[in-house]
């Protein structure tokens, strides 16, 4: 074979190589649609698959949280849900509008967000002047129509319950205030019904409060021994609230309830102390021997505050520490050392708060169980331990027993004008807590406001039940 024959051949067969490498170059590639569409649906068989079998092994909020963000962002899957809560305190009344959404697997509320505000005095105040005790919430309702959007006022349950102030009203003049309101509600745009305006009951409120911190802490649906336990100190009682594990807690049928929960009802002990809130308890010190009196000389108030007004069930009180016969301590920390300043004798405030809060509780044996718990304290626990400086107010914060003990001494030898009730509600709150429930000195007490930027109210429980009961979910 000739050279240039051999080059021909060659020639031949480098083009018949490049025509087969085209052809093949040729074949359809996977569209930029296709490609994300195949990973999403093989991301979804895995996580369907993982759920599937380890669904027991993982917290349900977190698994139910997963999905919603993947149903949200592929699906635009989004359904609100909104409740309007007031609550209509003894010192003051509030309006909560929560929003929140279905869970896309089951019928679990997740909570987004939810307005807080409020307005003082409360509706127990205004006994005298129902109208105007209607009108106070009235201000309120316009609060939650500015925050849900009108398309949904007819979709969203709104209800009112007050708490103690109005437990402690005679039954015509607490009547004729929530009739005030019931008229108001008449006129709203929102849900309502003949049982949206009532005098809530203090176990339903203890359970609320129970149901508010486990929610927020994701431990509602988890195994009962590993909730919480709540302690809500309101102005005219106080809550102890918790899932009941013990036989001993267990056997007390008087104080088991159940509480509702995602997975199913849960076994809860709780009480509600009428008498031993803040305000009720400070009442009842102030008038400790002064008989029917306005103008009050106090033990548990120091010497230097003078006709300081105390305001309760729409009288006002006048209050002043002992102007004669009162201790004094020297001072040690100021340029003045040596100098004698009057103080508040600690022995006699407690024995008179301790009496006080013996005769309530005694009522209930301490529960055994509460020790036990983790407890959660809020509202008047949590404001008066950030206005004596035990924790910082926006964080919170964790402090013992014993740490109460010590600020209501220390506060009791202050002369503190500025704070006039500060010795006897540190005083009040540590007695409470150590005479009236039986916790020991070094129990450990979690204070906080807000967890996860959401604020403890028994209102949040009180809105997942009524929208649990609601046509409109």
């Amino acid at each position: 074979m000739s050279n240039s024959e051999l080059r021909r051949r060659k020639v031949q067969e480098h083009e018949k190589s490049s025509t087969t490498k085209k052809r093949k170059s040729k074949k359809p590639k996977p569209s930029s649609i296709q490609t994300p569409l195949i990973c999403l649906i093989i991301s979804g068989t895995i996580l369907t698959a993982f759920l599937v079998l380890y669904a027991d092994q993982i917290p349900w909020h977190i698994g139910n949280q997963a999905i919603d963000d993947l149903a949200k962002r592929f699906l635009g899957y989004h359904k609100p849900i909104h409740a309007v809560v007031i609550d209509a305190g003894s010192t003051g009344s509030r309006v909560l509008a929560y929003t929140f959404h279905k869970s896309y697997l089951g019928d679990s509320l997740v909570l987004d967000k939810e307005l807080f505000e409020y307005n003082k005095p409360g509706l127990s105040s205004f006994a005298k002047e129902p109208e105007k005790g209607a009108a106070k919430i009235a201000a309120l309702l316009e609060l939650a129509k500015k925050e849900i959007p009108q398309g949904y006022w007819g979709k969203t349950p709104l209800i009112l319950k007050a708490t103690a102030g109005l437990r402690l009203l005679p039954a015509e003049q607490a009547e004729n205030l929530l009739n005030s309101v019931k008229e108001l509600f008449k006129r709203t745009p929102f849900l309502t019904d003949e049982n949206s305006v009532e005098i809530m009951d203090g176990t339903d409120e203890g359970i609320f409060s129970w149901f508010t911190v486990n929610f927020l802490l994701n431990k509602i649906n988890s195994d009962p021994a590993n909730t919480v336990a709540a302690l809500d100190l309101g102005g005219g009682s106080t809550q102890v609230t918790f899932a009941a594990v013990t036989p001993s807690s267990l056997q007390d049928k008087e104080n088991i309830h159940q509480a509702t929960s995602p997975s199913g009802s849960i076994p809860v002990f709780t009480h509600s102390y009428l008498g031993l809130g803040l305000m009720a308890g400070r009442k009842a010190v102030i008038s400790n021997g002064q008989g029917d009196s306005v103008n009050i000389t106090c033990k548990c108030v120091n010497p230097v505050v003078k006709n300081k007004k105390f305001h309760y069930h729409g009288t006002d009180y006048y209050v002043s520490g002992l102007q004669e016969g009162y201790s004094t301590s020297k001072t040690v920390e100021t340029e003045h050392v040596g100098e004698e300043i009057p103080v508040v004798d600690v022995t006699e405030c407690s024995k008179i708060i301790q009496d006080y809060v013996e005769d309530i509780s005694s009522k209930l044996r301490p529960p055994e169980e509460l020790p036990l718990k983790a407890i959660f304290a809020f509202s008047y626990y949590y404001d008066k331990a950030s206005q004596a400086g035990l924790i910082d107010f926006d964080k919170g914060g964790q402090v013992k027993v014993a740490d109460f003990k010590k600020q209501a001494q220390r506060t009791c030898h202050e002369a503190n004008p500025e704070q006039p009730f500060i010795c006897m509600d540190m005083t009040f709150i540590w007695l409470l807590l150590e005479k009236g429930f039986g916790l020991s000195l070094d129990t450990r007490i979690y204070l906080y406001k807000k967890i996860s930027g959401h604020e403890i109210s028994w209102a949040l429980g009180a809105a997942y039940d009524v929208l649990r009961k609601s046509k409109s979910v």
